[in-house]
């Protein structure tokens, strides 16, 4: 019996030939390395990530239910070129949409959450952003406190949207009983947000960075990204000339930039869920934006291979360890040998995760200002 049995009756099974257009995968392309629910449920013991679609759409468009975005990024994705053999991929398929909106946030988060029960990593391959609301309850449902972030050119608070995906992070931001430790939102476009939303945030204590500032020291987002558990990637933050289906806006991250981002994601061993969304295939030119995600799962891969040579931080031998004073506060910064990051010690005692800016801001005698923000919200 698998222990997955509980959410089989979710699932619909994905047909590999109809990807390849009957012809096929070669060996050497990624089609050929995924355990695939086809006709059968695939064994996931060994996967390092498990892909799930759901192309649920009424969260942004009513009259539509369900769409074959995920198909598309699969058949782009299954495609490209097998480079990770350390990094094992399983594919259960996609799931069923509900009767209602509701029913299919009730879906997902049933299957997100016995996957991370069983220390799984989750891909979601989604519909509209608002799905990111059951892949934060699936947290809920364990009464696990996490840390989110969100990248997207808007900030989904608008109270006075028609549709859940313009609303959906008030639920998550304020609802009770509430397991957000804490947000971060990267990539927003100012003339998108409210400037009194900007404020509200922040009197949060959470974290938002503007797509001009992230660009300008993207490495800046790794110990974001790093410390965070859930991650949530709306491509609407991807410009237009990048991902053709974004329609939003022509501004935002390029291509090669949003594959940064998503490499991050599989560098840090605490994310644990990842969802893709925002594509709809019928906006898409020559499934640029479904080749655009691919790569971007491509990069994921490559940071989970980076991230399986990472040493564990009780491993201090593997660590290059400074002590440093700055305004009268002692606090230990960490480097990794093998991988060049960094980690620095809050006033709780806890490693958190920084980068060599934060140490040199600190070795000049000033307080880094993401130790300041991790201090606030721990007292």
């Amino acid at each position: 019996m698998s222990p997955f049995e509980t959410i089989f009756d979710f699932l619909e099974p994905i047909n590999l030939d109809e990807l390849s257009n009957d012809e096929g995968f070669k060996d050497t392309q990624l089609g050929k390395h995924v355990s695939v629910n086809e006709e059968y449920f695939p064994d996931l013991e060994n996967a390092d990530f498990v892909i799930v679609g759901f192309g649920e759409n009424r969260g942004c468009l009513p009259s539509e239910t369900i769409h074959e975005g995920p198909d598309a990024i699969r058949r782009q994705f299954y495609s490209l070129f097998h480079w990770h053999n350390e990094v094992q991929i399983a594919d259960i398929g996609n799931v069923k949409p509900g009767a209602t909106l509701h029913d299919s946030y009730a879906a997902l988060r049933s299957v997100i959450n016995e996957l991370i029960q069983h220390k799984k990593r989750v891909v979601i391959l989604g519909g509209s952003h608002d799905l990111t609301l059951a892949q934060y309850k699936a947290y809920a449902d364990m009464e696990q406190i996490i840390e989110a972030t969100c990248v997207d050119a808007k900030i989904d608070l608008d109270v006075d949207g028609v549709s859940p995906a313009d609303i959906f992070l008030m639920e998550m931001l304020t609802g009770e009983p509430n397991f957000l430790r804490h947000y971060n939102h990267i990539g927003f476009q100012s003339y998108f947000v409210h400037p009194t939303m900007l404020e509200t945030i922040d009197k949060l204590r959470f974290d938002c960075y503007r797509v001009g500032r992230v660009k300008e020291r993207l490495e800046e987002m790794e110990p974001v990204i790093r410390n965070s558990d859930l991650f949530s990637f709306d491509i609407s933050a991807i410009q237009h000339c990048h991902a053709p289906a974004n329609r939003l806006t022509p501004n935002g991250f390029t291509g090669e930039e949003a594959c940064t981002l998503m490499q991050y994601a599989g560098m840090s061993t605490n994310v644990n869920t990842i969802g893709i969304y925002g594509y709809l295939p019928d906006q898409d030119e020559h499934e640029l934006t479904a080749k655009q995600i691919a790569h971007m799962l491509w990069y994921l891969m490559d940071g989970m291979n980076k991230s399986k040579h990472e040493a564990k931080l009780e491993d201090r031998d593997s660590f290059n360890e400074f002590r440093l004073a700055f305004a009268e506060i002692e606090t230990t910064f960490l480097q990794s040998k093998k991988t060049g990051r960094w980690w620095m010690e809050t006033p709780d005692g806890k490693m958190i995760a920084c980068s060599h800016y934060d140490y040199m801001v600190a070795a000049d005698n000033h307080i880094p200002e993401r130790w300041m923000r991790a201090a606030e919200r721990s007292f």
